[in-house]
């Protein structure tokens, strides 16, 4: 039973990403990205960084991935969604 509950979830967190976004969310969506990659590059430099500095790199490539990701599953209409 809680495995279908599951799949409809999921299901429908992808018909979700499928529907337009809201103009405020394409913006969060666009900056999640770019804090994403300020992590990436900060963890990819070819320089010995401190641990202190390699750590906010980790937690901006989270943030950045989950407000990306949160984002685009934001819609205006709850009605857009309903099967």
């Amino acid at each position: 039973m809680k495995k279908e509950r599951f799949k409809d979830k999921l299901k429908s967190y992808f018909k979700r990403c499928g529907v337009d976004t809201p103009p405020f969310f394409k913006k969060l969506r666009i900056i999640g990205l770019v804090v994403a990659a300020a992590g990436t590059t900060i963890l990819a430099a070819p320089v010995a960084l401190p641990a202190l500095v390699s750590t906010i790199g980790g937690y901006l490539i989270v943030g950045g991935t989950v407000a990306t990701a949160m984002s685009q599953a934001a819609i205006a209409d709850d009605a857009d969604c309903e099967e």
